[in-house]
């Protein structure tokens, strides 16, 4: 007899009707705003943020947009990438402000690891040259590819959007496909795409930790893509999640400490740590209070975290710092 799998929900779709089917398209309510065209525009446009009296952003010159997911109530653990996460709303904040504030991702190349429903992509796609959205699993990436199809019209992509498989299992680079299937949408990488992979400076993870071993899957493919090409950035939101441990005897985040022994905090004494082999990373820790929040429809809570990574190859030492 087959042990029925378990499923689990976001905090994002809690209060959602009993007997929901999936999957469900989710409305998001994002404050957009014109990006700086010039560089001595760039500290103007984030001095002229103003909130009102409930701590919401008001900007007078920005737009709203209606962003539609498609996206599970619940999935199995396997499959959560079909669900919307905090981080993922989180990660979206900081990219909107970014964008607004710099020109930082103006241009570039950029991949996200585990984008599942691939809303963080999206709206980097307004600034970016290229997308490689990315995710393990068929229906995974048909959803996310769905996502972008979608919102086609609303988001006005300045960037050309790859949706593509990357299982972090595997060492990177993945095997590139040799000719095309017209009768079968393709997740596949071609060659040329896997060089523009490699030459991109910018990578984005939204809750993506909360298995050891995935853990560890994903800082050997972070490691294959940021020592080959151009010098890249990681830009990585989790959210703490607390167990009760039998061995502690207490309320600890192992998953969280397990990613916090991959590199140490150049903020930090970090002594205490495990030496591993995640010492070839250097990063910081955003303030998240210096971060308003563009996307409605969610409440930000106090345990979701954006850090900064770098690689720094394995003869050097590895930091983190403080946004």
């Amino acid at each position: 007899m087959e042990m029925e799998e378990e499923h689990v929900m976001s905090e994002v779709h809690l209060g959602c009707p009993p007997g929901l089917s999936d999957p469900h398209i989710s409305t998001f309510t994002v404050r957009l705003v014109p990006f700086p065209q010039r560089k001595e525009e760039e500290s103007v446009a984030c001095e002229s943020l103003q909130f009102d009296e409930d701590g919401d952003l008001l900007l007078r010159r920005s737009s709203t947009v209606r962003i539609r997911i498609r996206h599970n109530i619940t999935s199995s653990i396997p499959n959560v990438g079909l669900q919307v996460w905090r981080a993922e709303l989180v990660l979206s904040d900081f990219i909107l402000h970014k964008a607004l504030c710099s020109s930082e991702f103006r241009g570039v190349v950029a991949l996200e690891l585990g984008a599942g429903t691939g809303l963080v992509g999206l709206l980097l796609s307004r600034v970016a040259n290229t997308v490689f959205l990315t995710d393990r699993g068929t229906e995974i990436l048909e959803n996310c590819a769905k996502n972008v199809e979608l919102n086609f019209g609303l988001l006005n992509y300045q960037a050309a959007i790859h949706v593509r498989e990357l299982d972090w299992f595997n060492c990177w680079p993945p095997q590139p496909r040799i000719g095309e299937d017209p009768c079968t949408p393709s997740y596949s990488w071609t060659s040329g795409e896997i060089e523009d992979a490699e030459n991109a400076t910018l990578l984005v993870a939204a809750d993506v930790i909360y298995s050891d071993d995935l853990t560890d899957a994903f800082f050997s493919t972070v490691e294959g893509l940021m020592s080959k090409g151009s010098k890249k950035v990681l830009y990585l939101a989790l959210e703490k999640r607390y167990n009760f441990s039998l061995s502690d005897l207490d309320i600890v985040a192992n998953g969280y400490s397990h990613f916090r022994n991959y590199f140490k905090n150049e903020d930090e004494n970090e002594e205490g740590l495990e030496s591993v082999s995640m010492s070839n990373f250097v990063g910081k820790l955003i303030d998240m209070s210096q971060i308003p929040q563009y996307v409605r429809e969610y409440e930000r809570g106090h345990e979701v975290e954006i850090w900064q990574i770098k690689y720094c190859g394995p003869k050097h030492e590895a930091s983190v710092t403080r946004v």
